[in-house]
C-alpha cells in the first residue's frame, strides 16, 4: 500500500533528476567548448528548444534523422549524419546539388560555400525533424492507448466497469463531454464535435507531457513549436466556419438589434474577430509552452554563469518547482484550448432561440478570457 502511493512521487522524481543531468551535462559540454567567461546563455537555450535535424542524445551522441528533398533535379533521401562532422558543425553534402544546414534549414550552396538563393527558392524540404519524429511518436502512443481501450470496451462493454486503460481513459473522455463539448455546444449538437474535440485535448496533452517529462533524453519542443499549433489553429478554423449557420454570420455583418450606422461600425470589427480567434489558440499555446521550457533552462544556466555550486543550490530547487507547475501547465493548456474550440463551435452553430443555457454575451466574454 505505501509503496503504492509513493511510485508517482518516485516516477516524478526520477524524471527531474534526468531531466536536469540532460540539460546540465550539455551545459557544461557547451561551457567547457568555450573560452573561460564566454558560456552563451542564449545559443544554449536555443539548442534545447528549436527543432533540429538530428535527435541528441548526450555529449556528441545524435540520432541523425532522414533529409528529404525535392528538387527540379529530382527526389534526394539521404542522412542528416552527412551535413555535419563530428563536432557536430555544419559542412557542405554534394548529392544533385550541394546541401548546407544554414541556421537549422537545408539550403542549396555554390563552390564558396554560399547560400544560392536561387536554386533554394525550388528546394521542396520534406525531412524528418526531431519534432517530426516526436509526434509520430506521440500518435503512435495515442494510437496504443486508444485502441487498446476501444477493444476492451468491445469485449467488456460500455455497462461494465472499467479496468486497465479504461480506468484512465473514460474519466477524461467524460470529462471532455461532461465539462467542454455539451455546456459549449450543447446537448443536441456536442456528439458531432466530440471526436475532434477529444482528439485535440489528446494531441496536446500528449506532446506536452513528452516535451516535459524525458522519458528518452533529448525531448523535443513540439507543442512549442509555431508550425505545430498554427496547424492546430487552422483546423479549428476550418471546423467552426463550416459548423456556422445563417444566425452566426448575421451577428458578424449585420447585428439584429442595433442601429444601422452601429452595424456598419461592429461589422469589421466581429470580422476581425473571425480570424483573431484561431491566432490567439496559436499564440496562447505555443506562448506558454515556449515560456516554460525558457523559464527551466534559464534557471539551470544560472549555474554555468556564475560558476558556483551554491548557486545550484538555489537554482535547483527552483527549476523542481517550475518543473511540477509546467506539469500543471500541460495540462492546463489542453483544457483551454480544446474549451475555446468547443466554444467557438458553439457560437458559430448556435440557433436563434438559444438551445443550451450559455447566452451569446457571456460565451463571447468568456472567449476573450
Amino acid at each position: 500500500m505505501v509503496l503504492n502511493r509513493i511510485k508517482p512521487l518516485l516516477a516524478v522524481s526520477f524524471s527531474l533528476i534526468f531531466l536536469f543531468n540532460t540539460i546540465t551535462a550539455h551545459a557544461a559540454e557547451k561551457a567547457e567548448a568555450k573560452e573561460e567567461g564566454s558560456f552563451n546563455v542564449t545559443q544554449t537555450i536555443l539548442e534545447h528548444i528549436k527543432d533540429d535535424h538530428s535527435w541528441h542524445l548526450w555529449g556528441h551522441t545524435s540520432i541523425p534523422l532522414p533529409v528529404i528533398l525535392y528538387t527540379p533535379q529530382g527526389l534526394e533521401v539521404f542522412s542528416s549524419a552527412k551535413l555535419v562532422d563530428e563536432h557536430h558543425e555544419p559542412i557542405v553534402y554534394k548529392g544533385k546539388a550541394d546541401y548546407k544546414l544554414v541556421e537549422g534549414k537545408t539550403k542549396i550552396v555554390n563552390e564558396a560555400g554560399e547560400v544560392d538563393i536561387a536554386a533554394s527558392k525550388n528546394l521542396w524540404d520534406f525531412s524528418i525533424t526531431k519534432n517530426v519524429a516526436s509526434l509520430f511518436i506521440s500518435v503512435i502512443i495515442l494510437l496504443l492507448i486508444v485502441l487498446t481501450a476501444a477493444s476492451a470496451y468491445k469485449k467488456t462493454g460500455v455497462t461494465s466497469a472499467p479496468k486497465g486503460l479504461q480506468s484512465f481513459m473514460e474519466p477524461i473522455v467524460l470529462f471532455v463531454r461532461d465539462e467542454i463539448a455539451l455546456p459549449n455546444i450543447g446537448a443536441k449538437r456536442y456528439a458531432k464535435y466530440m471526436p475532434f474535440l477529444l482528439t485535440i485535448f489528446f494531441l496536446i496533452l500528449t506532446n506536452n507531457f513528452l516535451g516535459l517529462i524525458p522519458i528518452f533524453p533529448g525531448g523535443a519542443n513540439v507543442s512549442g513549436n509555431i508550425a505545430f499549433t498554427m496547424t492546430l489553429a487552422v483546423c479549428v478554423f476550418i471546423v467552426v466556419n463550416l459548423s456556422s449557420n445563417k444566425n452566426y454570420w448575421e451577428h458578424i455583418f449585420w447585428m439584429p438589434g442595433m442601429h444601422w450606422s452601429m452595424k456598419l461600425f461592429l461589422a469589421p470589427i466581429e470580422l476581425i474577430g473571425v480570424f483573431n480567434k484561431p491566432i490567439s489558440l496559436m499564440i496562447r499555446l505555443f506562448a506558454n509552452i515556449t515560456a516554460g521550457h525558457i523559464l527551466v533552462l534559464s534557471l539551470v544556466c544560472l549555474i554555468f554563469i556564475f560558476k558556483t555550486v551554491y548557486a545550484a543550490a538555489v537554482a535547483v530547487p527552483f527549476v523542481i518547482f517550475i518543473f511540477l507547475i509546467e506539469l500543471l501547465v500541460a495540462f492546463l493548456q489542453a483544457y483551454i484550448f480544446t474549451m475555446l474550440t468547443a466554444m467557438y463551435i458553439g457560437m458559430a452553430s448556435e440557433e436563434a432561440h438559444h438551445d443550451h443555457p450559455a447566452t451569446e454575451g457571456a460565451a463571447k466574454e468568456l472567449a476573450h478570457h
